[in-house]
């Protein structure tokens, strides 16, 4: 090939098609950079990688030891053929990161294994198309050594042992094992930043809703800010009410029932409307009401909210797609629960007395949806809401020592939760690469009984990728890797090296969220296969180029 041109060049804007075995070459080389700057990342004792800032390459640079994050920041490469390469590699590892919160240094570390065996066994003449075909039937045989090596955790311990396989940050790690303890894989968590230099948390009980009191005047205890209600009725509604008038018919309807708490959750309520009921909590004897906004911040979440909240305390919304309007309201409309508190910013319902068997419906029909969405805002939805509804709910708060620390540390603890939820939805496999690495007994037997020599060479290339992993990890806690891998052959069954102890431990010691695995494999080999069909590359006289990491 001849000498590679500076990507500003002239000639490197000239259209041109690449074929192989260049485009191959070139392809593996791409993947080959990048990985090389993910790899580092790694294991619990993880290097670093110093990015420049996008912004002004002057400053600072970001030094980072997170596979996603990384790749994301990395936007092109300079030698045109060699970027197709690792962007097919960018675009797995942001994938598994966005999904998955975790995982993505794996999967690098899969796909470059792979890419390299298989190019290696087309370049002696192997069929693409056939081994993309057998590599994706051991990637099914792979998945279900892991099905079967998946264990179910629980308890705070296990929890905080998986929490810092992913960040590598003991405190956060105890802290965020004792959460899901509480709340499980669905309970709502809220991660915020604190001024303080330590953790923190706090848990509430019940569900609570980011919007507040429409007046400071409705606010009882003025030492707390809230105002809290024990056994209120509760009506929802989701329009205007501009008129004082038109809260009049829920008002005698209160004073009929012998309502002495109510909570109103509407759309908008106007200056004059709140006027009346503030006036109405001066003037009705054993009577008072508070208001606050229908949560969510588009009309789709609000109506998602409106129906959780019907679901939760009992009572039928007043809907405007209805028609409804506060003089139709009825017993019906009116809903249930055992306290309901409501400051400037939030309320909260504890204890909603709806339907147990129609929340249960409606849980599994969210979870179900959850389930089937790809999506990574609809499930984040949907997991929020599963959240509210189950009643577990929990704040941490992040401190540190600098903000610069602070940001970093809520970044790391918001990923390290979204793999937790997966770990404790999903069950857990050994860490330190070893569940990956025991896959290799079941593709053992087909590298020789494989019907010809394409299915040979796929079981072959990703029963030696399968052990790469746990290399890298080996490698960037700085063992020697084939060292490391010859005391596990004579160890006994079920023993795992701890890179940071640099003992032996039981594998219950060290583990994974299963799901993150499965699918960093599962990505890999994909992403692979496709890369290896690869024949020819097409370049554009002008390739448009990225100005952003997104």
């Amino acid at each position: 090939m001849s000498e590679e041109k500076p990507f500003n060049s002239r000639e490197s804007y000239k259209p041109g098609l690449v074929f192989q075995p260049a485009a191959q070459q070139n392809i593996g080389r791409g993947i080959d950079k990048l990985v090389a700057a993910i790899r580092p990342t790694l294991g619990p004792t993880p290097r670093t990688v110093a990015v420049t800032r996008l912004d002004d390459a002057r400053k600072t640079p970001d030094v980072l030891d997170n596979g996603g994050v990384i790749a994301r920041k990395v936007i092109e490469l300079g030698a045109r053929e060699e970027d197709i390469g690792a962007m097919l590699a960018r675009a797995l590892i942001c994938k598994q990161h966005d999904t998955m919160g975790d995982g993505s240094a794996t999967a690098a570390v899969l796909l470059q294994a792979i890419y390299q065996g298989g190019a290696h066994y087309l370049a002696a003449g192997g069929n693409a198309m056939r081994l993309r075909h057998h590599l994706e039937r051991a990637l099914a045989q792979a998945l279900a050594e892991l099905d079967e090596m998946t264990a179910p955790v629980a308890g705070k311990a296990s929890l905080a042992q998986v929490a810092e396989a992913i960040c590598h940050d003991p405190p956060l790690s105890d802290l965020l094992g004792e959460i899901f303890d509480i709340i499980g894989s669905y309970g709502q968590l809220d991660i915020r930043k604190d001024h303080s230099r330590a953790l923190r948390r706090e848990y509430i009980e019940g569900m609570s809703w980011n919007s507040g009191l429409v007046s400071r005047e409705m606010i009882v205890d003025q030492k707390e800010l809230q105002t809290v209600y024990e056994e209120p009725a509760i009506v929802i509604a989701d329009f205007q009410i501009n008129d004082p008038r038109h809260i009049m018919p829920m008002l005698e309807l209160a004073v009929d029932h012998k309502i002495e708490k109510l909570l109103l959750i509407a759309g908008e309520i106007s200056g004059d409307a709140i006027a009346g009921l503030t006036m109405a909590n001066g003037k009705l004897k054993n009577f008072q009401v508070m208001a606050v906004r229908s949560p969510g911040q588009n009309p789709d979440a609000r109506q998602a909210a409106i129906a959780d909240l019907a679901v939760l305390t009992g009572g039928q919304p007043l809907l405007s797609v209805a028609g409804d309007s506060l003089k139709d309201i009825k017993p019906a409309n009116i809903g249930r629960a055992r306290r309901a508190w409501a400051s400037t910013h939030n309320f909260g319902i504890i204890g909603g007395k709806g339907d147990p068997r129609r929340l249960r419906r409606h849980v599994s029909n969210l979870q179900a949806q959850y389930q089937r969405s790809d999506d990574k805002a609809h499930r984040d939805g949907l997991q929020a809401r599963i959240g509210k509804l189950m009643g577990g709910s929990a704040t941490l708060w992040i401190g540190g020592l600098s903000q610069t620390e602070i940001d970093r540390r809520k970044e790391l603890a918001e990923a390290t939760a979204d793999a937790m939820r997966a770990a404790v939805k999903d069950g857990v496999l050994p860490g330190g690469g070893m569940a990956l690495a025991d896959c290799r007994q079941r593709l053992a037997p087909m590298l020789a009984n494989g019907a010809d020599a394409d299915e040979r060479a796929a079981f072959r290339i990703l029963h030696e990728a399968l052990l790469e992993p746990a290399r890298a990890i080996y490698e960037n806690a700085g063992y020697e890797a084939g060292e490391v891998l010859a005391r596990l052959a004579h160890a006994p069954h079920q023993r795992s090296f701890d890179v940071v102890s640099g003992e032996m431990v039981e594998r219950s010691q060290l583990l994974d969220g299963a799901a993150i695995q499965k699918s960093a494999l599962r990505n890999a080999v994909l992403t692979a296969g496709l890369a290896l069909t690869i024949d020819v590359l097409v370049h554009h006289r002008t390739p448009e180029i990225a100005r952003s990491p997104g």
